[in-house]
């Protein structure tokens, strides 16, 4: 089967271009009917910051190989299973999925590496699978208790959803810092207590401080407004991004505790009672609840789309989060 498929051929350089899908007997062939763009990794790769030499992604077995150009990448994508293997059963036929792999057409996957979604589970809200799963696995590592004051930097889509998640936890206090007002005006509607700039933040007292901007300098202002004794947890992948941290005074006699977290793998104090199948349902069920099509900002053709990436790019466009449309 032919699909068309995302092709990052260098930094800010993407081709769409045809390309031949040959399943084998144990798996199913998938027509995507849209899927996301991440924002994180994603943008990272499109704006040559990622680590040519580091593997793709050793969880997913649909990402393999490294970071060098020329690649395919993504890891968000629903669609419909229309033809199975001779070693699948012919009742996966018609079943929505969502899978995690690049951004193509047409996919074959083994009925395993698919997440069978319910009826009242929409496409558009099942393309957010993996942004809440990381939201989730984030909150989870934090452990926020009862009566503290939260801090979270970075109201892009994975910030928002720690927002939104942790609204739900009796804080004495949650405020998030982002320096776009459309994203302060969404993190209040997600329950943020207050949304400010990071000019506006000053220096505070918090108990924890999630780093969730993608910007490493921010790390920074972070620290300083982290009190003692508190914790830092860094969601943000850097890629190869750098800027100096200031570790000398006051962080010095702070007691501060900077912990990285990533969705890959559970924490081991977790895993005797969790598994990635628990955290999954939990987050199947998130997709039910929260306000995810407030999240979608622009929907862009297939083979439009290297101005998906343009959008992310440039900040002015408002661009949140953008979904790639398979439909003719």
């Amino acid at each position: 089967m032919k699909a068309r498929s995302v092709i990052f051929e260098s930094a800010r350089t993407v081709e769409v271009r045809s390309e031949e899908v040959t399943p084998n007997p144990k798996q199913v062939v998938v027509e995507t009917t849209c899927s996301a763009v991440s924002a994180g990794t994603e943008m990272l790769i499109y704006g040559g910051h990622a680590p040519r030499e580091m593997e793709a992604d050793v969880s997913l077995a649909s990402l393999g190989g490294s970071l060098d150009f020329p690649l395919k990448y993504g890891y968000c994508a629903v669609g419909q299973v229309v033809d199975t293997g001779a070693d699948v059963s012919s009742h996966w036929i018609g079943k929505r999925v969502f899978a995690f792999p690049p951004h193509q057409s047409v996919f074959a996957a083994e009925p395993d590496d698919l997440v069978l979604l319910e009826d009242d589970i929409e496409d558009e809200a099942a393309v957010f699978l993996p942004n809440v799963e990381t939201a989730v696995s984030l909150v989870q590592d934090a452990r926020p208790l009862l009566g503290e004051k939260v801090c979270v930097f970075g109201q892009g889509v994975v910030g928002l959803l720690v927002t939104a998640l942790l609204s739900r936890f009796p804080l004495s206090r949650l405020v998030t810092v982002e320096p776009v007002e459309q994203r302060r005006e969404l993190s209040r509607v997600l329950g943020a207590g207050e949304s400010v700039t990071p000019e506006e933040l000053g220096d505070r007292d918090f108990d924890l401080c999630f780093e969730l901007s993608g910007s490493p300098q921010t790390l920074n202002q972070v620290i300083t407004a982290t009190g003692y004794g508190g914790r830092i947890l860094v969601g943000s992948w850097y890629g190869e991004k750098s800027a100096p941290l200031k570790l000398g005074g006051s962080f010095h006699r702070s007691r501060i505790s900077l912990m990285s977290s990533q969705v890959s793998t559970l924490d081991p104090s977790l895993r005797g009672r969790w598994d990635k199948g628990r955290r999954m349902k939990v987050c199947l069920d998130l997709l039910k609840h929260l306000p995810l099509g407030r999240l979608i900002t622009h929907r862009v053709p297939l083979e439009e789309a290297a101005r998906a990436y343009q959008l992310l790019e440039e900040r002015e466009s408002g661009a949140l989060q953008v979904l790639l449309s398979y439909k003719d």
